[in-house]
């Protein structure tokens, strides 16, 4: 069954005991001029939040689909991790990857990080598109994989933007390819003393902050920056991952250390 994004506001009472869902902007056209699909067919909704819809189309106007719920119910699809990847600047359409992957494996934002090795250069107007793009390919990928939440996209930033509005109370790592401690270490390390890890599974609330450079890394002053702000440097193993693939191969780590796998 094809699957649609629909905001709440979106979703009004129609009688006593039904509801009624207003399916429009990009979400319509792909649902009428893509699918073309028809009224009496049965679709699937999900409002962003964690609910999840069972509908019929019951009229195809100009500009919006109108679809009668059936039922809801709310999805146990989310990890419990409150993970931010927080990406230097690829070039090309790596970011793109990076995000639909990370929305896959059950990131909860993804912050897009200036740094001094970053090849893309984004004016203020490119740089809008972009992140509009990013965020339509997080809901793209949501839609794909039957998650509940939409990853935020967050504005891009320079990495002492990022550590300054930092939370007081948060795990952050920065693999190097230069080297440091070992990453499954330091997760079995910090799961057994910092507070918030130490709760059963599914209750875990400190948020985690995976820092990963672009091509060409991080330099190494880069590096002591993040450490000084209480960040581990760690070591992914002994080859060196492409961009695309360190932060995927962290978080996929991550979250068979302390998530919602096994």
């Amino acid at each position: 069954m094809h699957r649609f994004f629909v905001s709440p506001e979106e979703i009004s009472q129609e009688g006593a005991n039904h509801h009624l869902a207003h399916l429009n902007g990009e979400e319509f056209k792909h649902l009428s001029r893509v699918l073309r699909l028809q009224q009496g067919e049965e679709v699937t909704l999900f409002d962003g939040r964690g609910w999840e819809y069972t509908g019929e189309i019951i009229s195809l106007q100009k500009d919006e689909a109108l679809i009668r719920i059936k039922d809801s119910h709310f999805l146990p699809r989310e990890s419990s991790l409150d993970v931010w990847l927080v990406q230097g600047i690829p070039k090309g359409e790596k970011m793109e990857l990076i995000i639909q992957k990370a929305t896959e494996l059950g990131i909860r934002g993804i912050i897009p990080l200036k740094t001094q090795r970053c090849i893309v250069k984004l004016d203020q107007k490119k740089e809008v598109e972009r992140r509009k793009r990013w965020q339509k390919v997080a809901l793209e990928a949501v839609k794909q994989c039957g998650r509940s939440l939409i990853p935020t996209v967050m504005p891009s930033c320079t990495l002492q933007e990022f550590l300054r509005d930092l939370p007081p109370q948060r795990q952050l790592y920065i693999p190097w390819e230069e080297g440091g401690a070992s990453f499954k270490e330091e997760l079995k390390k910090a799961f057994a003393e910092v507070p918030g890890l130490e709760t059963e599974r599914g209750k875990v609330k400190t948020p985690v902050f995976l820092v990963i450079g672009p091509e060409g890394g991080f330099a190494e002053e880069e590096v002591l920056l993040v450490q000084n702000y209480g960040g581990i440097a760690v070591s992914l193993g002994p080859r060196i991952l492409r961009t695309e693939t360190a932060g995927i191969a962290a978080l996929a780590a991550l979250m068979f250390a302390w998530g919602d796998w096994g």
